[in-house]
């Protein structure tokens, strides 16, 4: 088997920040946002990448609350947790960050 190809450390820093970020990590990813800017990453991919953990850190915490509020009986109550219109359990399993970007 042969080894694999090592991934560029700027990718490895993006994939770094932006599981930090979906996770809610303490170290927030400064590290890798060091990282990032002395590679000579564009702020704009930077931002972009952050944009996007945080919509999915976003999305599964409301998933989460959803799911918390149907088992505490709020849906019963008829107060069913929506986003755009739908409840949680009828959304796609990816929905665009606010200014459009794709995370899937």
């Amino acid at each position: 088997m042969q080894d694999a190809p090592q991934l560029h450390s700027s990718i490895v820093a993006m994939v770094s920040l932006a599981s930090g970020i979906a996770s809610n990590h303490p170290d927030r990813g400064q590290c890798q946002l060091d990282r990032l800017r002395q590679a000579g990453v564009p702020q704009q991919q930077i931002d972009t990448v952050i944009e996007i953990a945080r919509h999915i850190r976003d999305e599964a915490a409301q998933k989460l609350d959803a799911a918390f509020d149907a088992a505490a009986g709020a849906a019963a109550a008829g107060k069913p947790k929506v986003e755009k219109g739908k409840p949680v359990s009828e959304q796609t399993c990816c929905t665009p960050t606010a200014s459009g970007q794709s995370c899937c």
